[in-house]
């Protein structure tokens, strides 16, 4: 179940918020009496380490130094397009 309260509640009561998240709950802030975004626990890291598992590109070798002068910023955009 998701709970809703506006931002400035958010702000005064951030403590008790992160615990409850932690806790696994979620939350709808409101921003001037409109949703504005979504508070919500983290993917559990066993989640997230099995998503890896399945990627390719997470078992590739380490490529090494760029030979063609080529940054990091270059290969993205040939890796990701």
């Amino acid at each position: 179940m998701t709970d809703t309260m506006s931002a400035k509640e958010m702000r005064t009561n951030l403590p008790q918020i992160v615990r409850r998240v932690r806790q696994g709950a979620s939350f709808t802030v409101l921003y001037r009496s409109r949703p504005a975004f979504r508070i919500v626990p983290v993917t559990p890291l066993s989640e997230v380490e099995e998503i890896c598992e399945e990627d390719s590109l997470y078992h590739a070798p380490a490529v090494g130094r760029s030979t063609n002068g080529r940054v990091a910023r270059d290969h993205d955009k040939i890796l990701y397009r």
